[in-house]
């Protein structure tokens, strides 16, 4: 009898390791593990990579890891708030955003500088001393790291810190961002706040990537899922609806695309895909349409000082509204606007400067970015052709490794 329990233990304690065994090694299989909605990356090529990174993908591995290290560098960054600037805005409220516009200098003819002047390209130092719209980049990248991070690795350190920093800027009632503009981009002498200010939350739909990615943590418990879905909700509302979100969404540059890019990403966050399309739809005439030439060339960014870097800028910019369209069921990736003009062809347009094959024949106050073109070249590569993955690669020979600025570029 005696031996007979032994033997019945045995048989149990093979069958509970076996069953580990089994827990452990199907875990990790795709179809256990999750899949996030994303708009700034590709979900499905994250479960892939994820699924490689667990099984020590030699090509993977280095990515990944680089994203690891990218993202334990905010590790100790403190909380940003609103709170922090010195400058307090016009309505006497520190929780509202604050900025000033970037090419306006004090006239040296006037004793008090007033009204300030527009030197184009040119960005005033003063403008440092605004420090919400560093801030608010700040937290968005570290966020966007961080919640990356958390997914590949679900380690609960990152979902604690992303947490921490959302909390600190969006929901306590002490530090949280009032979800207006209303004084952005002022300038001294002539406007407390302009609709142009919008282009410094041009990223803000990241965080609802952020979102998505650490809603599977344990600690997102409703509070904030309630929070941050209140406060961007509210966000998208006074875009659409404020004077200066109005004035923005007409906007003829890069500032309507990046208006669109918002607007599109709130919308989908929020649950409103008829909104969304809507926003995708209007962007064939409102943006491509005005935008591209028939020699793929975009006026309106050529007109500035900075013309190549506004040109790419703004193409990056179509180029992701273009990707978040797919979302809804959207193609602006093939539409051929009312100049016989594709996206591609405003892509073609400006790589040959990039690449040095021809010289720039328009203003550009500044040296021309090696890295302008990298998202538009690799979305390109999916999207188009191959050859531009070559490209891509011609530009960026001299990487050592990947930069942390082109980590996120690998996940669509």
């Amino acid at each position: 009898m005696e031996r007979s329990l032994k033997n019945h233990s045995s048989v149990t304690t093979l069958l509970l390791f076996i069953i580990i065994l089994f827990t452990q090694c199907t875990d990790n299989r795709p179809e256990d593990i999750y899949q996030p909605d994303l708009l700034y990356a590709d979900g499905l090529v994250m479960k892939s990579m994820k699924q490689d990174y667990l099984e020590a993908d030699e090509k993977v591995v280095p990515l990944i890891n680089k994203l690891i290290h990218c993202a334990d560098s905010y590790m100790d960054q403190s909380p940003h708030s609103v709170m922090e600037k010195e400058i307090i805005p016009p309505s006497g409220d520190k929780h509202d955003y604050i900025s000033q516009g970037p090419y306006w200098w004090p006239d040296t003819t006037k004793p008090d500088g007033l009204p300030y002047i527009r030197r184009d390209g040119v960005v005033n130092p003063e403008r440092e001393k605004f420090t919400d719209r560093k801030n608010l980049r700040d937290l968005i990248d570290a966020s966007e790291f961080l919640g990356k991070a958390y997914y590949f690795t679900n380690d609960e350190k990152y979902a604690t810190k992303i947490i921490q920093l959302l909390q600190v800027w969006f929901l306590d009632e002490a530090t949280k961002m009032n979800p207006n503009l209303e004084y952005g981009q002022g300038i001294p002498g002539i406007t407390e706040g302009r609709g142009i200010g919008i282009i410094e939350t041009a990223a803000i739909g990241r965080i609802a990537d952020v979102i998505n990615l650490v809603r599977i943590s344990d600690q997102w418990t409703p509070e904030p899922e309630a929070g941050m879905g209140d406060w961007l909700g509210a966000y998208l509302s006074w875009l659409l609806n404020s004077e200066k979100g109005k004035d923005e969404s007409i906007h003829p540059n890069n500032h309507g695309t990046w208006y669109d890019v918002q607007t599109i990403s709130l919308a989908i966050f929020t649950d409103q895909d008829r909104l969304a399309r809507q926003i995708a739809e209007r962007a064939k005439s409102l943006r491509i349409d005005e935008h591209i030439m028939e020699d793929g060339s975009q006026p309106h960014e050529l007109a500035r000082t900075v013309s190549f870097g506004y040109s790419a800028m703004n193409l990056r910019g179509l180029f992701h509204l273009a990707y978040i369209a797919e979302k809804v069921g959207v193609d602006l990736w093939n539409y051929e606007n009312v100049h016989g003009a594709t996206l591609q062809n405003a892509l073609d347009f400006l790589i040959p400067a990039a690449t040095g094959e021809q010289e720039w024949k328009y203003e550009q106050i500044r040296p021309i970015e090696s890295n302008a073109l990298n998202f538009q070249l690799l979305m390109a590569s999916k999207v188009y052709d191959g050859k531009y993955k070559e490209i891509y690669n011609q530009l960026n020979d001299n990487h050592v490794e990947i930069p942390c600025d082109d980590v996120h570029l690998y996940f669509y």
